[in-house]
């Protein structure tokens, strides 16, 4: 090689990142960090990975103890699952009806509404009483509702629709997912196409027809919600699996202390010492976050410290399923009206519901109910056995259960859904515009972007993309003196 050859730029070190948290969205953000070449560190303070996602078994059956289903319609969660090897283990539900247990009766959940607002109250003939059909006509000749930046979901919906749609369908429909109470959580956060719509029709009837007709002209296919075979608690081990085989490191029973930043490093303070780092994802709860924060950033620490939690049970049962085949309604479950004073607030009846927990366990019968919600977190201090029979006690009133489980298993989830009140999205926009200030830190999880499995794993993900933008550095190309470029 004729000439002197230039000098070459000095090799960069991987850039390390180390993720705080190792729920759902904490795993997708360090398995597209491993993906982009980034060196990872997860630590997560209890003693399991997947926060609310738990698989495991009662009287030899599998069954999830916590969340159940991915929304499939939006593809983030399917699309992990798919990329960590689990995509022929992806099912839909068995049955996708379910019923309503509402004024003492089961009645068949109704159609043809979004999360319980009708585009037509013939669909709500069956649950709601004749002057709450005759009011939601009201809606067409009311002035319109202003909805300013945000509006409470039921406050809106009951000033629209009368009250008894909100208590009768909305509540248990948003509610459950939330665990919330819809008098409180925004309708911006949460069921954004209606905002829009309020923003746009003065009639909410008539805003929900065009939700509806622009879903059926852009309509999906294959089912609205997924499960996999095992349960989708076993979604965390599989990602953390393939974060571990690109060389990723994840410490459990490894509680974070303290962050500092100091001459462009991150400094992550355990029970076990300190790591290095040049970025941080802060995948914890709120509360766990603010206290991190509270020297980085007391802007955000002191928004994150405002973001209030529900806490819930669930009760899984295992019963010989000759003793309530056939004592049992058809379809999936039932969700029931708290305005009714019931003290279980759904009921879903696995083995119908997931073919691969009867496939696994012909013998058995498993089902599960829910107790507790925002506000009423006082049913999770009783002891087991009490959830236990209260469950039994409602399951018998609605449905004529008479039979003993074989297995039970209460599943406390203490502060498991943060709450989404009015104002939600405007506090974590002022907390992110707080952290855009901090280099090298991202926040990503329920509390931010939605409550649901896809909507985790796309904040996470969302997180890596942009941490891994800002920290990783491209190699310079350094002219050489044989033809150019050093190549």
């Amino acid at each position: 090689m004729n000439g002197t050859s230039a000098p070459h730029a000095a090799p960069q070190a991987t850039p390390h990142v180390v993720v705080v948290g190792g729920g759902i969205s904490g795993l997708a953000a360090a398995h597209r960090l491993t993906g982009a070449g980034v060196r990872v560190t997860l630590l997560e303070a209890t003693d399991r990975l997947g926060g609310k996602l738990e698989a495991g078994e009662i009287a030899g059956a599998p069954v999830d103890f916590g969340a159940e289903s991915v929304l499939a319609r939006r593809p983030e969660a399917v699309a992990l699952a798919r990329e960590v090897g689990l995509g022929e283990r992806l099912q839909p539900p068995s049955t996708a009806t379910a019923s309503l247990w509402n004024r003492g009766t089961l009645t068949p959940m109704p159609k043809g509404h979004v999360m319980g607002v009708p585009g037509d109250p013939a669909v709500l003939t069956e649950v709601l009483s004749a002057a709450g059909l005759t009011r939601i006509e009201e809606d067409r000749t009311l002035p319109r509702t202003e909805v300013g930046d945000d509006i409470a979901i039921g406050a809106y919906i009951a000033a629209r629709l009368g009250r008894e749609v909100v208590d009768r369908l909305v509540e248990p429909l948003l509610g459950g997912v939330y665990a919330g109470d819809v008098y409180k959580t925004s309708l911006r956060a949460a069921v954004p196409a209606l905002f829009e719509a309020a923003k746009k029709h003065d009639s909410l009837l008539e805003g929900v027809g065009e939700i509806q007709a622009r879903a059926a002209a852009n309509q999906q296919t294959g089912p609205v919600f997924m499960g996999i075979d095992g349960g989708i608690g076993t979604l965390p081990g599989a990602v953390a699996d393939a974060v571990r085989a690109r060389g990723g490191q994840i410490r459990t029973e490894t509680p974070v202390l303290a962050l500092t930043r100091a001459d462009g490093q991150w400094t992550v303070r355990t029970d076990n010492g300190s790591i290095q780092a040049d970025g941080v994802v802060l995948a914890a709860p709120a509360w766990s976050a603010s206290a991190l924060l509270a020297d980085v950033s007391p802007v955000a620490a002191a928004e994150l410290q405002q973001v209030e939690y529900a806490s819930m049970a669930l009760v899984t049962m295992a019963f010989a399923r000759k003793d309530v085949e056939d004592v049992l309604p058809d379809g999936s479950g039932f969700l029931v009206p708290p305005v009714d004073g019931h003290t279980i607030k759904a009921s879903t009846f696995s083995s119908r519901k997931w073919g691969w927990v009867s496939e696994h366990a012909p013998d058995l019968f498993v089902l599960r109910t829910s107790v507790g919600r925002y506000g009423e977190e006082e049913h999770l201090h009783r002891d087991d056995a009490d959830l236990v029979d209260v469950s039994l006690k409602d399951l018998g009133a609605a449905t004529g259960l008479a039979a003993r489980p074989v297995e039970t298993r209460v599943t406390r989830w203490i502060g498991g859904l943060p709450q989404y009140p009015v104002g939600h999205l405007s506090r974590v926009a002022r907390i992110r515009a707080a952290l855009a200030q901090v280099p090298g830190l991202r926040v990503c999880g329920a509390a931010y972007d939605g409550v649901g499995i896809p909507a985790c794993v796309g904040s996470g993900q969302r997180a890596a993309d942009a941490l891994a933008e800002e920290i990783l550095v491209m190699p310079t190309l350094v002219e050489g003196t044989a033809g150019g470029t050093g190549q």
